[in-house]
């Protein structure tokens, strides 16, 4: 739980809170532990967004509940090309930072295909 409160920036009462509310899923280990799958970061990110836009925890579920999968689907793959485009940014940052041995490092490790695919598919979705 704490790990998926660190990803998302929120605290881990929240996650509690959320996971109670049932807006979040948790399963549970044998020792009785909570863990939670890697959709539930983004989904967090999801419920997070829509509150500051304004949403109260009720509406979010309901659309969490009663919205087309399609939709949300749509909804986190924005939420996650944000993701990418800040990753892109720091790894850029970082690109212009670095001595020539991990320049050269970093090209090799992102390929322009990548970089393609990102700017093709925030074009889509803008």
């Amino acid at each position: 739980m704490g790990e998926l409160a660190e990803k998302a920036n929120v605290t881990k009462r929240t996650v509690d809170y959320y996971t109670n509310l049932g807006l979040l899923e948790a399963e549970r280990s044998s020792s009785n532990y909570r863990y939670y799958n890697s959709e539930s970061v983004e989904r967090l990110r999801l419920i997070e967004k829509s509150k500051n836009e304004g949403m109260s925890l009720e509406d979010i579920k309901k659309m969490l509940l009663e919205k087309d999968t399609e939709e949300i689907d749509v909804l986190e793959l924005r939420l996650r090309i944000q993701g990418l485009e800040k990753d892109v940014s720091k790894l850029l940052e970082n690109l212009d930072k670095s001595d020539l041995k991990n320049q050269e490092f970093i090209k090799k490790n992102v390929s322009h295909e990548s970089l393609t695919l990102i700017q093709s598919l925030l074009l889509l979705l803008g």
